[in-house]
């Protein structure tokens, strides 16, 4: 049997509010294969984006441990966490994120900059993931001359250029809509 790519093991996350605690996560446990799609569905405050940010090595959990390709994020440092997620896993953010002062090109290239060592053929990479979404042609375009889609698929070839070696999963946070 093959290991899971992805594994959650009695995750919990609790924040302080004053004297108060609020539990966001609590024991979750859960396993993805390589290649498997998965969506985290839940109503406002369920813990979505808490689960996501643990996924991705943004957050720490208060408990329990996430493992990416056996890799347990709970022990790495900060420093080999960064080179984990520069490396390893792809971010597109609800609110993309995107350097409003820098072009669909620089905003993409941005992750692969910090790579260590440099790759050598950044423009290629960055093209290649601006053509895989479409947008070869507003390379030059700032987010503001660009629609909300547009925006999005931006943030989505920043993702894909490094070609993180986790892309093979697919994940969706979907909000419920209001009845």
């Amino acid at each position: 049997m093959t290991p899971p790519l992805i594994k959650c093991s009695d995750l919990t996350k609790v924040y302080k509010m004053g004297q108060s605690e609020v539990r966001a996560l609590d024991k979750v446990s859960l396993e993805i294969a390589q290649g498997e799609f998965v969506a985290i569905i839940g109503s406002s405050g369920s813990g979505k984006s808490t689960l996501m940010n643990m996924l991705g090595g943004l957050d720490k959990p208060s408990s329990g441990e996430v493992s990416i390709n056996g890799d347990n994020l709970s022990t790495m440092s900060g420093k080999k966490l960064a080179r984990f997620r520069n490396h390893t896993i792809g971010f597109v953010f609800q609110q993309f994120q995107l350097l409003p002062k820098k072009s669909a090109h620089k905003n993409v290239c941005l992750p692969l900059q910090y790579r260590r060592p440099k790759p050598d053929n950044i423009d290629a990479m960055v093209k290649k993931s601006l053509d895989m979404v479409g947008l070869a042609d507003r390379a030059k375009h700032r987010p503001a001359e660009l629609s909300g889609g547009q925006q999005q698929r931006v943030a989505i070839a920043r993702a894909l250029a490094g070609a993180p070696t986790s892309r093979q999963v697919r994940w969706t946070v979907k909000h419920p809509k209001p009845s």
